[in-house]
């Protein structure tokens, strides 16, 4: 087929995609064209809505025409690949997808696959790196394909907003593609530094040995249908005030974004409240309701979703006509990515962003998640080269991290060579490797640059977009003339006065349960901690109460200032006095607790000391006691949760005094502490008190994390 017939047939194919009207733009046929004709690598950062899908969608179709193999697309979020899936059948190409939420129906999708019935199959990056899909599945992929695309390409630079691990195991397949076959990244949040990255890994493997042959096609960033602004208010309570006074003004349906998974369940119970047709979407809802959330928005039965960034890259509503955020993304890139999901088919598209003073705190907290130190990585790879295959779970114990950093560390140590992951856990592979401090100090520097960026945007007076484009290197960047600053007309700061009022009641609304643990952490007889398995039921907690998650965007910023570092010790304030009251008040406890325990505590005793007081005092109840630090311990982070158990194993010591009291009540008794983070500290405490006699126990903080 000549150049000339494969124009026609493309042209053919995008009318079919997008309408009798549609032309291909000059660089879509560019990419097309390196792709099929060239077969060479390319990388597209072009702006949302560009059509970018439609470029890999139509490259499939004239692919397949000529013969080649399926299409496979590495999508990082379920919804973008549902999102997908509609739209290449638009193109009369038949895709499938292989992900967390079907596995059901793996196996006849790969039936499908291998009977050339599927033209594109669209998997996670961490499909990639299952130990059955790598070994089984993978390897006739890879040779069978016909083109391979990488969606959402700045993924796989660590200097990208978004870097996810797993992406990085791109690099080993780029390297297994046999010679030909084409490879496609896109995106549209790349600055110079990602897209050079992202150019040099796409030009590893093959024939295509120099990054200087991946073809970049880069375009202007402008959103040319979107009017951006910032609206500051002095509390959480006027945010959401706000939203519930303007939200009706926003055209048509839109997302709301917030930070933390709390806030959304939060905002959506408090716009249900004040009428309005709402949803919450995170990472924590089911995956049938996500996927009935996104049908709801895109069919606008619901005036907004209320989402984290689990709904984001690639979810397709051109009609979406607003995105709002309480609470700004720590880098002005990613910032740009989540407003790109409105005003894609529509001439204009509200874009507000409503900072708190709480966000700093959340970016603080992501941040302290990023890659550890040497010593941290080498006890992961000295406890695999010792003790041979582990479960995630069974290194715990030997190493000073999280689930969630522990898993980071072993996703890059994989794509580094150095370990490898098999049926049951992971083992070394006796590779040497470098720990690259220096990149990673970098990297660091360049996220606290991102998040001082962040604030420049929320301060600057100059055009929003403008500032936007030159945070993503675009060399056409000029003002927009359609932002607050670039029109002088801000939006309106009015709250009505009742929606506050509403919004204080909600959110001032106290009480949280705080779930007991039941089960302890694998692996405790690695840290001479006899532990294991199941709590026995007369050793467990209840289910406790707090006032407040740290998270919350009511309570949480209270607490958190109660309960920061450096903060002083004192006694209970009585606003916190008085929402404790009302939590004990509307708990439904089976039986009335007869007494009150106080947890000793470290570094808050007159805090914890006085809440205790405080609430037997109000619910005439007897103070038993207080359960004792051991003088002679030295408590030790307690990064996960082995290593929490061991550090709090030894610590605690109930009184002789106050276990003859507790083996002589006949109901529960009360806990009191300040925080419950990770749970341990009740459970471990609640276990000497049940041994002690107490009939059972029920915990109260006035802060918990979960």
């Amino acid at each position: 087929m000549d150049e000339q017939a494969l124009r026609e047939l493309a042209d053919e194919r995008l009318r079919a995609l997008a309408g009798p009207e549609a032309s291909l733009r000059e660089d879509q046929w560019s990419a097309i064209r390196a792709l099929v004709l060239e077969r060479r690598r390319a990388l597209v950062v072009q702006r949302t809505g560009w059509g970018k899908s439609a470029v890999y969608f139509i490259a499939t179709a004239l692919l397949r025409e000529l013969g080649e193999g399926p299409t496979v697309i590495v999508s990082p979020l379920l919804a973008l690949m549902r999102n997908q899936v509609e739209a290449a059948a638009a193109a009369d190409v038949h895709a499938a997808t292989i992900n967390s939420a079907n596995p059901e129906e793996w196996a006849d999708i790969e039936e499908r696959v291998a009977a050339g019935e599927v033209d594109v199959l669209l998997v996670s990056p961490e499909r990639l790196n299952n130990p059955d899909f790598r070994d089984t599945i993978l390897p006739e992929l890879t040779q069978n394909a016909g083109l391979l695309v990488v969606d959402e390409a700045h993924c796989i630079s660590d200097w990208g907003h978004d870097f996810r691990p797993d992406y990085r195991r791109l690099r080993t397949l780029l390297t297994e593609l046999p010679e030909g076959v084409p490879v496609l990244a896109t995106t549209a949040t790349a600055n110079d530094r990602v897209v050079q990255d992202v150019a040099d890994q796409l030009g590893v493997g093959g024939e295509h040995t120099d990054p200087r042959e991946t073809l970049v096609l880069r375009g202007t960033l402008d959103r040319e249908s979107l009017r951006l602004g910032v609206v500051r208010l002095p509390s959480a309570e006027a945010r959401l005030g706000w939203l519930a006074s303007h939200l009706k003004e926003l055209p048509g349906s839109g997302i709301i974004y917030t930070l933390t998974v709390a806030a959304t369940e939060e905002i959506s119970a408090y716009l249900r409240d004040q009428g309005y047709e709402v949803a919450s979407y995170s990472g924590r809802t089911d995956p049938a309701e996500r996927q009935q959330a996104e049908a709801d928005l895109l069919a606008n039965k619901v005036k907004a979703l209320v989402a984290t960034s689990a709904l984001g890259m690639g979810f397709d509503k051109p009609d979406l006509g607003f995105v709002v955020h309480l609470g700004a993304p720590s880098s002005p890139i990613a910032y740009y990515q989540q407003i790109g999901r409105a005003g894609r088919g529509v001439q204009r598209a509200e874009v507000l962003l409503l900072p708190g003073p709480e966000d700093r705190d959340i970016w603080s907290y992501f941040a302290s998640l990023a890659f550890p130190p040497e010593p941290t990585v080498r006890a992961v790879l000295d406890a695999l080269a010792q003790h041979g295959k582990m479960s995630t779970a069974a290194l715990e114990p030997h190493v000073e991290l999280g689930r969630s950093r522990l898993e980071m560390v072993l996703k890059v140590l994989d794509v580094d060579g150095a370990v490898q992951r098999v049926k049951g856990g992971w083992e070394a592979t006796g590779e040497p490797w470098h720990y690259d401090a220096e990149r990673y100090r970098r990297i660091a520097a360049e996220r606290k640059a991102e998040q001082q960026a962040m604030l420049d945007y929320l301060g600057t007076s100059t055009c929003r977009m403008e500032f936007l484009r030159r945070q993503l290197d675009d060399a056409q960047a000029a003002p927009c003339g359609r932002c607050d600053n670039c029109t002088g007309t801000g939006y309106s700061s009015d709250v009505d006065d009742q929606a506050v009022q509403q919004a204080e009641e909600r959110l001032r609304r106290p009480g949280v349960e705080v779930s007991p643990r039941k089960m302890w952490p694998s692996g405790m007889n690695a840290l001479d901690v006899p532990l294991s398995g199941k709590l026995p039921a007369d050793e467990q907690a209840g289910t406790g109460r707090a006032v407040g998650r740290l998270t919350d965007i009511g309570w949480g910023n209270r607490l958190r200032d109660l309960l920061a570092t450096g903060a002083p010790d004192q006694q209970l304030p009585d606003d916190l006095f008085q929402a404790a009251i009302k939590v004990l008040a509307a708990w439904d406890w089976q039986q009335r607790p007869v007494g009150v325990v106080a947890l000793g505590s470290r570094t808050r005793p007159v805090l914890v000391r006085s809440l205790a007081e405080r609430i037997a005092g109000i619910g005439r109840l007897p103070l038993l006691g207080e359960v004792l630090t051991n003088p002679n311990t030295t408590p030790r982070s307690g990064t996960n949760s082995a290593q929490r158990v061991a550090s709090l194993w030894s610590q605690f010591k109930v009184p002789e005094e106050l276990a003859a009291k507790l083996s002589a009540l006949d109901g529960p008794v009360l806990l009191m502490d300040d925080y419950a983070d990770t749970g341990w500290t009740i459970t471990v405490v609640s276990r000497l008190l049940r041994q002690a006699g107490a009939p059972s126990v029920l915990p109260f903080t006035l802060a918990t994390t979960s």
